[in-house]
């Protein structure tokens, strides 16, 4: 095989940069373009705001339930990526009404709206009917959020555990990649070693609804029945047979 042939083949198997070439001691100017234009993109999509009202309708036709919303104590963007701490923290939790839910779900704009946008209503359409007989919450949208504000929805609401479909750090070949990051017994002050992460939900470059739905049901079934999540849950890569 030839190099040329060689580095075809790599690049049909992956979006990363692989064999761009060169000019003189450079990259050649249409390189330098593209990855310029995908550095924009991914600056598009920490900065862009989430259409709320457009979401809402989005979840409620694929969930068939009422949705709630809700924001961080980080008042703008600006705010927000300079405060971590505050995208946490729950502003106002007033229109959250406790039960004895399994599971409540948080669908927060992260890092990337444009990924919660495009992902978030067929990754909950996908799952929600591998869940036959879970009480699930009415979804939450929450701006201007980080993934541990899913805990201080879930303890408001009364779940067992919470699952948070959130906008990833965008790369510069995935500015749309939305991640789900579930946790047993949500409260504030919950670590990152407590929650199990399904990340690259995007197709059709990167994991299925359906897939995702599907690792997402056995991590769920499996935290309930164990009462646990974080590193003692791991996701073994067939529908999770049990540790």
């Amino acid at each position: 095989m030839s190099t040329r042939d060689a580095w075809r083949v790599l690049r049909e198997a992956t979006q990363a940069r692989v064999g761009l070439g060169r000019a003189g001691d450079a990259l050649p100017t249409a390189e330098i373009l593209r990855l310029d234009a995908a550095h924009a993109l991914a600056r598009d999509a920490v900065h862009s705001p989430l259409d709320v009202d457009t979401l809402t309708a989005d979840l409620r036709e694929a969930s068939g339930l009422d949705v709630v919303r809700v924001a961080s104590e980080a008042a703008d963007r600006t705010e927000y990526l300079q405060r971590p701490d505050l995208g946490r923290r729950l502003a106002d939790g007033d229109a959250l009404h406790p039960d004895e839910w399994d599971l409540a779900v948080v669908v927060a704009d992260g890092l990337s709206a444009r990924a919660v946008q495009s992902h978030a209503a067929g990754a909950l359409a996908a799952l929600l009917p591998r869940l036959e007989g879970w009480s699930v919450a009415p979804p939450v949208v929450a701006t201007q959020a980080r993934v541990a504000l899913g805990d201080d929805v879930g303890s408001r609401l009364g779940a067992a555990m919470v699952l948070v479909l959130i906008g990833e750090r965008p790369g510069m070949s995935a500015p749309d990649s939305l991640g789900a990051y579930l946790t047993w017994g949500p409260r504030r002050g919950r670590a990152d070693s407590e929650r199990n992460c399904v990340s690259n939900i995007r197709p059709p470059h990167g994991l299925s609804y359906a897939r995702a739905a599907e690792v997402l049901a056995a991590l769920l079934t499996e935290s309930r029945r164990r009462q646990l999540s974080g590193v003692e849950l791991k996701d073994t890569g067939d529908a999770l047979p049990p540790a």
